[in-house]
């Protein structure tokens, strides 16, 4: 077995001293309404704890449930409900055992059976969640409660990222029985009342097992699709914190001594996302020219106004086998019209699906329209509500834009390249990527495992639908009555809205 997976394994069984309390440097403050401010939201917002798509979605799915395992601050595994999550020798199992005492927010017990049932529901087949195209060779039939505390997942291959997994916020733990519309709580908040498109509210979870959490005796979540709708709510004291600070407004918040800025670098990306079985992108040669039209640097500087670093076309860059070796791909005008050309498409002219679903995103169409121009291309931005966004079409715009928070890149390959993935938006489908992909995923060997990884980055670099312009940092700002809130490398906002663990000092 390679240290890696013994790593893994030997994670903290005890719940770790509180990061925040300890950055404060100060004793947290029980009671309190923390009201937050969220970009996007609309009629389709869900409770499901497997199901979120929007920032409101998965503030209200962290807030609801919680996860076996966890990412830290600083992207690492820690447990959660679990205490230990072992592999065999093999990594063809995994040995999940709870914590002792833990229970839902109505007072029933968490057992392995609500772990099994959980996990059924993620993978059922005739309606898989999220998290299903990572569990794809997860032998369903065999999960098992060996006891009250213990569950045993066997799979069909060798599964080294295992823990990565199951520490996903759409991995939540639900009680067997689930209804999404009436949730009971394995997290540090339950449900109060529910507004789909308008606001949520949660209250203290009475039975969560972190000792002292929460500190907040209520949560309440509200949608802002409009940013300066959402600003004016922090300066003008309507709510906490929001999230996703539009960087024309950093400066102003900073000088205002009863606000405070929270910026972190993340793994985050911001791409664009060309269909590859659509015309003009299943050409290879126009999707490489149109990841040669951007200027990167000047999407950083002028998108994020330097909040952030420089992409490369491959996410997952805080990933260990990230392939940071591979040359820095630059715009390159020339090439960029000599490729349009072989593939008789010089003078193109395509549409760029764009929405304020989260910051940066019309920014960033705006100035690739603008160096498009110089390529002989007409990019006709498009610009929708995050309603319409993430609506019927979503998955199917020919050429567009979306958002995601830091993961490694097994998990982001399970969520957005492989056949089956929920959000597959580029519709790739690469069978030598994929058989790469599928033996990292089935090697222990962490060395032979980023091999393969590289490997796969690289086809992706050469050929994919995505273009990976930049990682921005996490903006976010708060008033300086809200304590707790870190810098955290997720890229999720609000330290992974991490309400457990805010008070307020008022």
């Amino acid at each position: 077995m390679s240290v890696s997976l013994l790593a893994l394994s030997g994670c903290s069984s005890g719940a770790a001293a509180d990061p925040a309390a300890a950055a404060a440097g100060s004793t947290p403050k029980p009671g309190g309404n923390l009201r937050v401010g969220l970009v996007g939201g609309s009629a389709k917002d869900t409770l499901d704890a497997h199901a979120p798509v929007t920032h409101p979605d998965e503030a209200r799915a962290i807030q609801l449930y919680d996860t076996l395992a966890s990412y830290d601050n600083e992207h690492k595994i820690q447990m959660a409900l679990a205490d230990t999550i072992t592999p065999s020798a093999d990594a063809t199992s995994w040995t999940v055992h709870l914590r002792a005492g833990l229970k839902f927010s109505d007072g029933k017990p968490i057992t392995a059976d609500d772990v099994v049932f959980t996990f059924k529901r993620i993978t059922d087949p005739k309606a898989p969640m999220a998290g299903a195209a990572a569990l794809a060779t997860l032998k369903r039939d065999e999960l098992t409660a060996t006891d009250s505390q213990t569950v045993v997942f066997t799979f069909s291959a060798p599964y080294a990222t295992f823990p990565d997994t199951v520490a996903q916020y759409t991995s939540g733990i639900v009680t067997a029985g689930y209804d999404p519309k009436k949730p009971v709580s394995s997290g540090p908040f339950m449900l109060d009342s529910f507004t789909p498109g308008q606001q949520s509210v949660f209250v203290k979870n009475p039975h969560y097992w972190r000792a002292g959490q929460p500190y907040l005796d209520k949560v309440t979540i509200i949608d802002f699709p409009d940013d300066t709708a959402r600003v004016n709510a922090l300066l003008g004291g309507q709510v906490d914190a929001i999230d996703q600070l539009p960087l024309g407004q950093v400066n102003v918040v900073k000088a205002n001594p009863a606000m405070k800025v929270l910026e972190s670098s993340t793994g985050s990306w911001l791409p664009f996302t060309m269909r590859v079985d659509q015309e003009p992108f299943n050409d290879p040669k126009v999707r490489k020219a149109f990841r040669l039209i951007v200027d990167r640097k000047q999407m950083v500087d002028q998108v994020l106004g330097g909040h952030g670093s420089i992409g490369n076309d491959m996410y997952s860059p805080l990933d260990a086998c990230y392939p940071s070796d591979v040359a820095q791909r630059s715009q390159d005008i020339d090439k960029a019209k000599s490729l349009l050309a072989e593939a008789g498409k010089s003078n193109l002219s395509v549409d760029l699906v764009t929405s304020p679903a989260a910051a940066g995103l019309v920014e960033a169409a705006q100035v690739f329209a603008q160096q498009a121009k110089a390529a002989g291309v007409t990019v006709n931005v498009k610009k929708v509500d995050p309603g319409e966004f993430y609506g019927e079409q979503y998955l199917k715009w020919n050429f567009s834009q979306d958002f995601w928070f830091t993961r490694d890149y097994l998990p982001q390959t399970a969520a957005s390249g492989l056949t089956g993935a929920p959000y597959n938006e580029t519709h790739w489908d690469n069978p030598e990527w994929s058989a790469l992909v599928n033996s990292a995923q089935s090697t222990t060997d962490e060395a032979a495992r980023c091999g393969l990884i590289k490997q796969a980055q690289k086809i992706e670099f050469d050929r994919g639908g995505y273009i990976i312009w930049g990682f921005p940092n996490s903006v976010d700002a708060h008033s300086s009555a809200v304590t707790g809130l870190v810098p955290d490398k997720s890229g999720i906002p609000l330290t992974s809205f991490g309400f457990r663990s805010v008070w307020l000092n008022k």
